[in-house]
């Protein structure tokens, strides 16, 4: 036997897969994340016991995946929660799996797995059903989807304590924006909620979730993509009310991002909890003293292209210039380090020799969105150019015949062989695709969201709140868009009043063609172009009421 008392974790890749079919052993496979405190315990409580070391080095192979490098990884294999420990087969089926092991715990898991593999080897292997060529039905678009949605929000509204559902809490902020416009007390109601229970007012920042129906038991983890998603929706309140009480913890989240996630170019991609409540409790002077959380600064793509995105957002609501600088300096880190200007290619990140993956739809959805809202906000064609290059480079790799797009490349070891199909990652392409048929017209881009929204259409009573961005994306193919076109430039008195009508999904085209630099106009208005932005406001308004 193996005496290490260490388990020797091999990384995900061909090798430990290879090694794994050559040993006839199976796999098990952990899922950390360096944002994860269970994650740190478990190492130190459950990996770090000698005896529990030796038995994994001897009668299995043991690897190691970090979930934000390897999201398809982590999406394939994910029991729930972090960490994850899943037992494969050598070709990468799976066998079992829990979320946190103490060291009890594993050591009754390690036998059991090592019985079923005596008995039934490969053939104890199985392939979870979002994996095993059973697409979803096909249908197409219509009303009830958005109607079913907005059911839901009052089905599963939790009217005593804010939010969606009656166990954990978590932020769900598309299905937040998805409530400002149909049911806006109930999403204020739950901003309230995560200002008051996720949101660290003395550091700023937003929590990852509450694991009780009352926002208490806290997950004190933050991570980019949903830092950065709740700025937006905070921001949003913000347009609809003009609420300081929304624009404040926006505000200081910014400040968050950009001092202590700061990298020098950009943001990094999350930080710890802690030493749980106990850091998160104190006052500032009291956490000078105390050593901070520990951060991963890895740039990745698909996140920094979201605070990029909600950075334009709050600036173009409100004008603030430490929103749009940094915006735009993430804009350029994510141009000249993981963006090809000539090919559309995204790669997830780059750390030192470290390379992540090209070709992930929820990199190219985020950069496409990013890209759109710039050009609308900035007015440069450089964006919009960029937008239409990675979005015609995802179109051509990952969209399937059936109109559904893939999570990444069709190919890699294990169930990353199998091509997955997300609904939530595709309503993100599928919306900034919407933006830039506007954008461009270009109706082939609308069509490739209206394609991949149908792919999902016959099981539209199956979906539920948390995916509330679908009934959005339904509204936006089926009802007519909100278009502003602004004949000045970005920045103009008259550009300035159309960020600020109060709709989040409207969309604007600075120097449009057919009109005065003092003119802007709304598409589908028959009333003549304005110049003032009072009578645009009043101009959108009655279009809207049409």
């Amino acid at each position: 036997m193996n005496d290490s008392t260490r388990a020797e974790w091999r990384q995900w890749g061909p090798e430990a897969f290879e090694e794994a079919e050559r040993s006839a052993q199976p796999i098990l496979l952990s899922l950390t994340a360096t944002w994860c405190g269970a994650c740190h315990e478990m190492d130190a409580r459950t990996y770090a016991e000698p005896r529990i070391a030796a038995h994994i080095n001897d009668s299995f192979v043991p690897i190691r995946v970090d979930v934000d490098r390897h999201p398809r990884v982590r999406e394939r294999y994910n029991m729930g929660g972090f960490p994850t420990t899943a037992f494969l087969t050598p070709e990468g089926e799976l066998l079992s799996g829990a979320t946190y092991l103490g060291p009890d715990g594993l050591r009754q898991v390690l036998e059991s797995i090592r019985e079923l593999w005596a008995n039934k080897g490969t053939d104890a292997g199985r392939i979870p059903r979002a994996l095993a060529d059973d697409p979803t039905p096909s249908g197409e678009l219509t009303t009830q989807i958005e109607q079913h949605l907005a059911g839901q929000l009052s089905e599963q509204f939790d009217s005593q304590h804010g939010g969606w559902g009656t166990e954990a809490k978590f932020p769900l902020a598309r299905t937040i924006e998805f409530a400002l416009k149909r049911e806006r007390a109930q999403a204020l109601q739950t901003l309230d909620a995560i200002a008051h229970h996720l949101y660290d007012s003395v550091e700023g920042g937003f929590f990852r979730f509450a694991t009780s129906r009352d926002w208490s038991e806290i997950r004190y983890e933050k991570v980019l993509p949903e830092n950065a998603a709740l700025l937006r929706a905070f921001a949003n309140a913000y347009l609809y009310t003009g609420d300081e009480a929304y624009r404040n913890p926006a505000g200081h989240t910014i400040e968050y991002l950009t001092n202590t996630l700061w990298t020098g170019i950009a943001v990094g991609g999350s930080q710890g909890p802690g030493q749980g409540a106990g850091y998160y409790s104190l006052e500032a002077a009291d956490r000078a003293e105390h050593e901070s959380p520990r951060t991963d600064l890895t740039v990745f793509a698909g996140g920094n292209a979201l605070a990029a995105d909600a950075l334009l957002a709050y600036y173009s609501y409100t004008d603030d210039e430490t929103a749009k600088t940094y915006a735009r300096r993430i804009l350029t880190a994510l141009e000249s380090e993981l963006v090809d200007s000539e090919t559309g290619v995204v790669t997830h990140y780059r750390a030192g020799d470290e390379v992540g993956e090209t070709h992930l739809l929820e990199d190219a959805a985020r950069v496409v969105g990013a890209w759109s809202r710039a050009y609308q906000v900035l007015g440069e064609d450089h964006y919009l150019e960029g937008a239409r290059q990675v979005a015609d480079e995802a179109i051509a790799e990952l969209q399937a015949d059936s109109g559904a797009f893939r999570d990444g490349p069709a190919h890699g070891e294990g169930l990353c062989g199998r091509p997955l199909y997300p609904i939530d990652t595709a309503v993100e392409f599928a919306d900034g695709l919407i933006d830039l048929a506007i954008l461009t017209d270009t109706p082939e881009y609308r069509e490739r969201a209206l394609e991949a929204m149908e792919a999902f259409g016959g099981a539209w009573d199956r979906i539920g709140i948390q995916l509330a961005g679908y009934g959005s994306l339904t509204a936006r193919l089926l009802g007519e868009p909100l278009i502003i076109e602004v004949g000045g430039p970005a920045g103009s008195e008259l550009h300035r009043a159309a960020c600020r009508v109060a709709d989040h999904e409207r969309v604007i085209i600075p120097d449009a063609e057919g009109l005065k630099a003092s003119e802007a106009s709304v598409r589908t208005s028959d009333e003549p172009p304005v110049d003032a932005p009072e009578q645009l406001i009043q101009q959108v308004s009655a279009a809207v009421d049409q």
